[in-house]
């Protein structure tokens, strides 16, 4: 039974990130944090020309000289998402400090549109960067053809840097993307090297107590049963077989699945993820699972444990290298990662290092500056870090003309499990119990798909679970929503879903012949059929959707 998220106040949410951003360099003693009015009326708006940022009391800070100020803001996005930032003016503080005083003293003359004292001022943030303030009234466009007068508003500041946190913290699937549009608003008026994401909430909302839990702890049947119950169907005891590939080393746990396209290999790894942290529901994001896919240019460990980017000053945080810091800063939680389809490039170029770390116990090396980095995920990251015990690896492989064969040197450090069996008919059964309104679809299609399936295997052109599922419900949607016939529905995914990869010489012609004759009442894919015969005949070797 999943534990509901324990969620923070507004307030306690602010105290969180303002702690956070008071650690930044340019915090200091000589800083006032102007802060005291905030969830009165200091959310930010953006107005024509740029964006009210918020209310301060600044009469203190007139009183106290201090040599640079941080102004506290935050913006809502419907549904639940926030954006906290604060503002850092630290070079040019002495024109802030001329406003302020010059406001006051205009009070004498223009009471309409100064106040006496700056106990309520109204920060703005222009377009390219400038900080203007108004001690009376609200300034509804910065735009000078709509009235605004920037020398009279004027003396102004430049900003010296924006810090800026995401709440919640856990992107999901309600996020408003014009959160991140707002980010991108921001950095466009700073600047990519004066913004800086923080991240003051990591664990709010997203570890729960069954995420506390090691998977040697947990008894091997109850892993099986919640893996079933997320939607997985594993035969040859397999999640028994990964369990303990997984966890029979104390230090190393790295596991190599391999088999055809479509048996559920990163499906596996994900699901046990979410079977050992706890999650029920096979839709909700684990915060601890981390997929890593490879590309077929990765000729260096850049893909995996990130890069210095000298244009942005900061360090890429891959989403390898974010599994080794998050496993670093929980390691009483096990932290998955999956590098998805491994063989597409050489394993040996780019795993190399990371290897050798998992064998040695040694550091994996990042880069070669003396103090940390600023990582484009907000954190500092060191020039070298160990891979944490807590940090379960699992790489997919798939055979074909695609992949690049892996080395002795890599397998005789995994533990390989083989998942191409299929065992079509009782994936099958299990699909219409589980979905309801696949069960008619099921029954129109289990027959064919396991005849074509029994006939092109032996030949290693077998199909897995996930084309047996669309197959299904291609059907079912094209028959219950569109109402054509089951039959032709039947011949149009056979032709356009199983046989798109058949090819293959004169040893595969009795094959052919079998399928011909499957298909007697499937005029789409005997037409396929025959076409590759014809194929076979003329050039002595046939293949499909070149």
């Amino acid at each position: 039974m999943e534990v509901p998220p324990t969620f923070m106040s507004f307030s306690e949410r602010l105290q969180q990130f303002e702690n956070l951003v008071k650690e930044d360099p340019l915090f200091n003693n000589n800083t006032w944090s102007a802060s005291e009015l905030f969830g009165v009326s200091n959310s930010s708006k953006i107005i024509a020309g740029g964006m009210f940022v918020g209310n301060s009391n600044l009469e203190n800070f007139i009183r106290n000289q201090r040599q640079g100020i941080l102004f506290l803001s935050e913006i809502t996005f419907p549904p639940e998402d926030e954006v906290f930032f604060a503002v850092f003016v630290h070079n040019q503080i002495g024109s802030l400090r001329d406003k302020l005083n010059r406001m006051t003293e205009l009070f004498q003359t223009e009471p309409e549109n100064y106040a006496q004292r700056n106990n309520n001022v109204k920060v703005y943030l222009d377009a390219i960067g400038r900080i203007f303030l108004k001690n009376k009234g609200f300034w509804n466009t910065l735009k000078q053809e709509d009235g605004f007068d920037s020398d009279a508003a004027g003396p102004f500041a430049t900003v010296d840097k924006i810090v800026y946190a995401m709440y919640p913290p856990a992107a999901t699937a309600q996020r408003s993307s014009t959160a991140r549009e707002f980010v991108g608003y921001l950095t466009g008026i700073v600047g990519q090297d004066r913004i800086h994401e923080v991240f003051p909430w990591p664990d709010e909302d997203t570890i729960a107590p069954e995420m506390h839990r090691m998977p040697s702890t947990i008894p091997v049947r109850d892993i099986v049963e919640a893996v079933s119950t997320l939607g997985g169907y594993y035969t040859d005891n397999l999640v028994e077989r990964y369990h303990i590939a997984l966890n029979h080393l104390e230090r190393k746990h790295f596991v190599i699945l391999a088999g055809l396209s479509g048996t559920g290999k990163t499906s596996i790894a994900r699901k046990y993820s979410q079977a050992v942290h706890g999650i029920t529901d096979p839709c909700r994001r684990d915060p601890l699972f981390f997929v890593c896919p490879v590309r077929p240019d990765w000729t260096d460990p850049t893909g995996l444990t990130g890069y210095y980017d000298v244009i942005s000053n900061r360090y890429i945080v891959q989403p390898f290298l974010q599994a080794v810091l998050t496993a670093s800063n929980h390691p009483e939680c096990p932290v998955f990662v999956c590098l998805d389809e491994m063989n597409l490039a050489k394993v040996e170029y780019y795993f190399a290092d990371v290897l050798s770390a998992l064998e040695s116990g040694e550091e994996l090396s990042l880069h070669s500056n003396v103090v940390p980095i600023e990582g484009s995920n907000g954190a500092r990251i060191p020039a070298s870090i160990p891979i944490p015990n807590n940090l379960f690896i699992t790489g997919t492989i798939n055979v074909d003309e695609t992949t690049q064969r892996i080395s002795d040197k890599v397998l005789d450090r995994a533990v390989v499990l083989d998942m191409s069996a299929v065992d079509l008919e009782g994936f099958l059964e299990v699909l219409q119990q589980r979905h309801i309104d696949l069960r008619e679809s099921v029954q129109a299609c289990s027959a064919i798909l396991s005849e074509v399936n029994g006939t092109i295997v032996v030949h290693g052109l077998g199909f897995g679970y996930r084309v047996a599922e669309e197959f299904i419900r291609y059907h079912r949607f094209a028959v219950e929503t569109c109402g054509l016939d089951s039959d032709d529905v039947i011949d149009q995914q056979i032709s356009q879903k199983v046989l798109t990869k058949l090819r293959g010489t004169e040893q595969q012609r009795e094959m052919l012949n079998s399928l011909r004759t499957l298909f007697e009442r499937f005029r789409r894919s005997q037409g396929v059929i025959l076409r590759l015969l014809d194929e076979l005949n003329q050039l002595g070797s046939f293949q499909n959707s070149r």
